[in-house]
């Protein structure tokens, strides 16, 4: 009696023999990737400070602004002012109209104190905002005061550079 195949192939099943394959070979790869530190302070527009309208006897006058920076999680940053078009230092910021400068000054925190002023020195005694990134945007106020009004009438402004560093 001959044995089909298929009848073969059920012999071998029922007797617990298997039919042969081919032998198995294996590899192993890598899958890596390379993320590098970022740091952005544009993506979002900067709000201005706006000292608004105000009477040449006010004092004293606060407003604030707002950076955004968004940088990667755990990346240290630093986030520096400059002087302004105006200043020749950090204490001598000032808008102006083109002939008259009206003094103010830029804070890291809402109590505008001395130790608060927001510059550009790094290191020891400096007066950059440090943070460390989350991954997510994070919103930065910066707060100013121009101790007084008493200037000619006119609208005066200046433009300050925000520069991270990471």
């Amino acid at each position: 009696m001959r044995l089909s195949p298929t009848r073969l192939l059920a012999a071998f099943l029922v007797a617990g023999i298997a039919p042969a394959y081919a032998a198995d070979d294996t590899t192993q790869f890598d899958v890596t990737i390379t993320i590098t530190s970022s740091c952005d302070i544009h993506t979002v527009a900067a709000t201005d400070v706006n000292f608004g309208t105000v009477a040449s006897t006010a004092t004293n006058v606060d407003q604030q602004g707002q950076l955004t920076v968004n940088c990667t999680p755990g990346t240290a940053y630093t986030i520096a002012l400059d002087n302004g078009q105006n200043g020749a230092d950090v204490n001598s910021r000032a808008m102006s109209d083109g002939t008259n400068e009206v003094p103010y000054q830029l804070y890291r925190a809402a109590a505008r104190g001395a130790g608060d002023v927001w510059g550009s020195t790094v290191g020891g005694g400096g007066n950059v905002l440090a943070g460390s990134g989350t991954g997510a945007a994070q919103n930065l106020p910066v707060y100013g005061r121009t101790p007084s009004a008493n200037f000619p009438a006119a609208t005066y402004n200046d433009v300050v550079t925000a520069t991270v560093t990471y």
